[in-house]
């Protein structure tokens, strides 16, 4: 994949496994050069510094991924060759931005502290008279790495699903951990028969690539029904039409129902009521929609220094908004 003139960004922070390992053993083992930059968050910096180096290989977040298509100009990263993804789910409207940018697709792989860290990834597809084969499948997180084997289970009975269904993801490999240091307690929590248990929800279609379609804790239990805060959050950008991480979903408690959705949202309120009155219409189930009252502007969502979403941040902002119950 890559060949001595590759150059790598080194931007992502190395108490982060996807930094530590894309960004600074990769280079070494694999030889190639690298460029550093301390902070991912200067995106005009970072064209510069793409564009002056030459640098071939993009490994972000996808929050960062959108902050550049916003921001850098389209030839400054004419030099990339690949653009890898990582550290949490790469959302389609932000992979598409980007493309229609810069005219490269991101690469979305998956992996996490626990499986040293990489579990699987899109590649470049192969090509041959009469052959070919995919190494990538958008909306995917590809193929396990070699020696690694995945499992979709049911969250409660762990019973084994079907191609398509999704449900609870574990992973079996060499590259899994022994276990938490000192914690026997937490480690027989996540390690069963062998088996780790990611906590993401993820289906594996009929040619083998992993799609992750939620979070576990991304879940409420609302009357009874598990309802998924990513695919909410993909609703509401799709009506407001942005392209921008501008809805970040939440819940608090209820009394009635167990939990009640709350949306933390950027947008100015002519806007949000628009996005509001397209709900009914969207196709999202009655339990799915959020009601007009449970939106909460904020100036600016929450994120970790990863680049992730600060979700114990989000659900704080709700519970101080609302009273249970109310």
């Amino acid at each position: 994949m890559l060949v001595g003139k590759d150059r790598i960004l080194g931007i992502l922070p190395f108490f982060h496994s996807f930094g530590f390992t894309g960004a600074l053993c990769m280079p070494i083992v694999a030889g190639v050069g690298v460029v550093y930059h301390p902070s991912p968050l200067e995106s005009r910096a970072i064209g510069g510094l793409v564009s002056k180096y030459g640098v071939t290989v993009l490994i972000a977040t996808p929050t960062f991924l959108n902050a550049y298509a916003r921001r850098v100009a389209p030839e400054d990263f004419g030099s990339l060759r690949y653009v890898l993804a990582g550290a949490e789910k790469l959302p389609e409207r932000i992979a598409l931005a980007f493309e229609d940018r810069f005219g490269i697709r991101p690469m979305e792989g998956y992996g996490c502290t626990e499986c040293s860290p990489v579990v699987s990834v899109n590649t470049v597809g192969f090509r041959a008279a009469s052959f070919r084969q995919a190494g990538a499948k958008r909306g995917s997180i590809g193929h396990p790495l070699p020696g690694m084997a995945v499992r979709i289970v049911d969250p409660e009975t762990r019973q084994p699903l079907p191609p398509n269904q999704p449900g609870l993801l574990l992973v079996s490999g060499p590259n899994v951990m022994q276990g938490y240091l000192n914690r026997p307690e937490k480690t027989t929590e996540v390690l069963v028969d062998g088996w780790y248990e990611t906590g993401d929800i993820a289906a594996v279609d009929e040619d083998g690539f992993i799609r992750i379609t939620d979070r576990l804790s991304r879940f409420s239990k609302i009357g009874g029904e598990m309802v998924p805060h990513i695919k909410i959050e993909e609703k509401l950008h799709e009506l407001a039409e942005s392209t921008e991480q501008q809805f970040a979903v939440t819940s608090v408690p209820d009394e009635t129902k167990g939990e009640q959705i709350v949306v933390l949202h950027t947008l100015p309120q002519d806007k949000l009521d628009g996005v509001v009155k397209k709900l009914g219409e969207s196709g999202l189930p009655p339990l799915w929609r959020p009601r007009a009252d449970r939106f909460v502007h904020v100036e600016a969502l929450p994120y970790l220094g990863t680049g992730k979403l600060d979700l114990r941040r989000l659900k704080d902002l709700a519970l101080t908004t609302f009273v249970a119950g109310s």
